[in-house]
């Protein structure tokens, strides 16, 4: 037997986390590895974040959908109506062009927060119970049997060997509920650390989209002055003519909804396997119906020279602060936050469930053709919106909790001439326009060298 020397400096280190026991038998036929004190975690994939931290639960049709949250900074006050104002925008039954299931989607809040609704550090858990499904609609006819084609009934199937078919149980949009009740108390945080907001409205439906919307000034009452979720209005009115001729044919269609992050600091995000770009891409792609995600000009970018696409710096005359001239990153360079608004953008494919009919195959291997039946959005996109808002929120917390851990332990005692000038829309800095600066001190010669032309710079890139 294989033993684990707890004395050693190294594997101390490792012992908290993960102790193995390898038995190998006399005639080497096996060997069985046995993991104890694993950190404990709800079932794969239900978890999300790493210091503010959610786990969601339940299904479709069963007695309740909801989530855990831990890691939420205690002290934070938070209220019924903070979380129930996302969720009623989240809700089935808004207009013709969303699911007609009639569910008021009220939240119970159980745990988590004091009488007088302070946040405690401890886990809050948050419950809305299920009152208006129908698993008739699944049961009592082919889908009894029959995978529905580009939804996630045959692969659950594939990998647990058993499903729930009424509602779809897990890979229904009603687990989402779990997401944005704990977006909401994100938001709330969002607010009170940096002002921070994030505002998500649907940019483009099939082919029609718009480039008429101002990041920098649009407000969630302009996205919710329509039932597309589209704040510029004329467009707002072909997407819901198209939306309905599609609907009426018994089809669904889809699109892409943008979400725009003001106010965020710079500095959050991690190199190499943790940029914030691809937490917020796992993230949003994580949402039922996403296919694709950009962050800043994304795949547009592609048909741009690097001087075309590069976000000159410059000093922002008002704040001294460090500032891009374009934002075609998207707030987020090398991973990291510059302090810009981040810019992102979530593609979602047409609602599988469809009214017309399609060829398929029964759980044992027949083929069949399927009409499906029941309720189901034609558009999943203005209900997406909020979705998309949630878990970037979420995703901008744990950031910043990990930036605070790591980064902010210890006050820079370094001299103010040694630091970076900070940079980013919120921040104050020391630059002055038209003067370039170092941290070494010698800004006579680099403004010399500015006045008269480009500084050049000696590059040895791999």
């Amino acid at each position: 037997m294989m033993t684990i020397n707890s004395q050693s400096p190294i594997n101390s280190l490792f012992l908290p986390f993960l102790s193995i026991i390898i038995t190998l038998h006399q005639h080497h036929h096996y060997a069985a590895v046995t993991a104890l004190r694993a950190p404990m975690m709800m079932g794969v994939g239900n978890s999300f974040g790493r210091v503010f931290r959610i786990s969601t639960w339940g299904e479709s049709h069963g007695g309740g959908v909801g989530v855990t949250l831990d890691g939420c900074p205690p002290r934070i006050p938070i209220t019924y109506e903070d979380i129930q104002t996302d969720l009623d925008r989240r809700r089935p039954g808004q207009s013709r062009i969303t699911t007609p299931r009639n569910e008021a989607d009220s939240v119970e809040i159980l745990s988590g927060l004091n009488p007088q609704n302070i946040t405690l550090g401890t886990p809050i858990a948050m419950l809305v119970r299920n009152k208006d499904q129908r698993s008739q609609d699944y049961l009592d006819n082919d889908m009894n049997v029959a995978y529905r084609p580009s939804h996630a009934d045959a692969t659950y199937d594939a990998k647990y060997g058993v499903r729930a078919i009424a509602g779809g149980g897990r890979s229904s949009a009603r687990e989402t509920i779990g997401r944005v009740a704990a977006g909401a108390i994100a938001r709330k945080i969002l607010k009170l650390y940096n002002n921070i907001e994030v505002l998500a409205y649907v940019s483009k439906v099939q082919d029609i989209e718009t480039t008429d919307v101002d990041h920098d000034t649009f407000t969630m009452e302009d996205v919710d002055a329509n039932m597309v979720r589209c704040p510029d209005p004329v467009k707002a009115e072909e997407m819901l003519a198209r939306i309905d001729e599609i609907r009426k044919s018994g089809n669904s269609i889809g699109g892409v909804v943008t979400c725009v992050a003001r106010n965020v600091p710079a500095g959050l995000g991690s190199p190499v396997f943790d940029k914030l770009e691809a937490d917020l891409a796992k993230a949003c792609l994580s949402i039922p119906a996403a296919k694709g995600f950009e962050s800043g000009d994304g795949f547009a970018g592609t048909l741009l020279t690097g001087k075309d696409h590069n976000d000159e710096f410059y000093i922002d005359p008002v704040t001294g602060a460090t500032r891009t001239k374009t934002n075609r990153s998207g707030g987020i360079q090398g991973g990291i936050s510059n302090g810009e608004n981040i810019e992102i953008k979530v593609a979602f494919k047409p609602t599988s469930t469809i009214g017309q009919a399609q060829a398929t195959v029964t759980r044992d291997g027949k083929e069949v053709e399927l009409r499906g039946k029941g309720r189901h959005d034609p558009c999943v996109l203005p209900r997406a919106v909020p979705m998309v808002e949630a878990m970037v929120a979420l995703t901008l917390v744990d950031a910043i909790m990990m930036q605070q851990a790591q980064c902010n332990l210890f006050e820079n005692s370094m001299p103010l001439e040694q630091q970076p000038n900070p940079m980013g829309s919120t921040a104050k800095g020391r630059g002055e326009p038209g003067m370039v600066t170092t941290d070494v001190g010698d800004t006579e010669h680099l403004a010399a060298a500015a006045a008269s032309g480009p500084v050049s710079q000696r590059i040895d890139e791999e």
